[in-house]
């Protein structure tokens, strides 16, 4: 008898247990939620998160805020991310560097597939290569012709050892047989400025990152890196991949929603629900398609499949071109 009130009184305690916990997720949310850039303001990744937020603060109805958190390559935002409360409260954007981090660092504070549970994917963007407009090319072929009849091969300018642009350059060099001076520099910025002015001969950026100095007529896009071409406004003419007899250089930039690991996942669902509805206001729309960001939600579980595939692919991608972590 004993025996069946002490089951009895512990299940009552587990549901009254449950419908608390019921009660508090179904007020979800009752306060703002932050979203964390793990970059400086300013950047394609902060207006990418600035869009979504404006817009989900409108409609989840509680406030969400951006949070830049820069510094270590991404390292610093991303840790306070993953180390974060997994109550929904908090949730980050993660993109391409992240998958290729952990081909190139020896030493990371997070792990991208053990410490987050993916919310949804936001969007991709095809990287560019972007020459100078006193470059005689005047499309990829050509400025490869070139370059290969060159007994000094030109200057590649790459964001830094293990970046986006970095890679690609370094498999452009491995498709083409082509050994390019690599140049490092601190960002696309000050590397595209270099470009226009013909001190390095072209280095591969996001659109959003040209789109300045393409504005001006100031640098020349070569070949977008999709295999055919990309319906995205200042990029249909170019050439992709398959018209420049590339493979194996397809490089996507794509950004991503993720929260702390174990976040309940209903709470995910609901997030998952209101970044979906806001990639389809007309408001966000606009302003990635600016961006150069062609939009694509995903399901939680499509997410996880997709960045441990690029995860794997980059470590391939290392490995093939002799990159050793540092």
């Amino acid at each position: 008898m004993q025996a069946m009130q002490r089951r009895a009184f512990l299940a009552a305690g587990s549901a009254a247990l449950f419908t608390t916990a019921q009660r508090a997720w179904a007020a979800f949310p009752d306060k703002p939620i932050k979203l964390i850039v793990p970059w400086a303001a300013g950047g394609s990744t902060d207006a990418i998160a600035r869009a979504m937020a404006q817009r989900m603060s409108q409609t989840i109805g509680s406030s969400v805020i951006v949070d830049n958190r820069p510094g270590a390559a991404g390292q610093i935002g991303t840790e306070a991310a993953a180390k974060a409360a997994p109550d929904g409260y908090t949730l980050a954007i993660v993109e391409l560097p992240h998958a290729i981090a952990p081909a190139v660092t020896t030493r990371l504070p997070y792990d991208l597939l053990r410490d987050f549970t993916p919310v949804t994917m936001i969007g991709t963007s095809p990287l560019v290569f972007f020459a100078g407009m006193d470059d005689d090319s005047r499309d990829f072929k050509t400025f490869i012709k070139a370059a290969a009849a060159r007994p000094m091969p030109p200057a590649i300018a790459h964001s830094g050892a293990g970046s986006v642009s970095h890679l690609a350059a370094e498999l452009l060099a491995s498709r083409t047989k082509i050994n390019f001076n690599m140049v490092p520099y601190r960002g696309s910025a000050p590397a595209l400025t270099d470009v226009a002015a013909g001190t390095v001969a072209g280095h591969f950026a996001t659109l959003a990152s040209g789109s300045s100095l393409l504005g001006a007529n100031r640098i020349r896009p070569l070949l977008v890196t999709s295999t055919q071409h990309v319906n995205i406004p200042g990029l249909k003419d170019v050439a992709a991949l398959a018209e420049s007899g590339l493979k194996g250089l397809e490089i996507d930039q794509w950004w991503a929603m993720v929260a702390p690991a174990t976040t309940p996942l209903d709470v995910i669902e609901r997030l998952r629900r209101e970044a979906i509805a806001a990639l389809d206001h007309p408001s966000v729309k606009e302003r990635m398609a600016v961006l150069g960001v062609q939009l694509k939600g995903s399901t939680t579980g499509e997410l996880r499949a997709f960045m441990r595939a690029e995860a794997e692919r980059w470590q391939k991608v290392a490995r093939d071109i002799g990159l050793q972590p540092q």
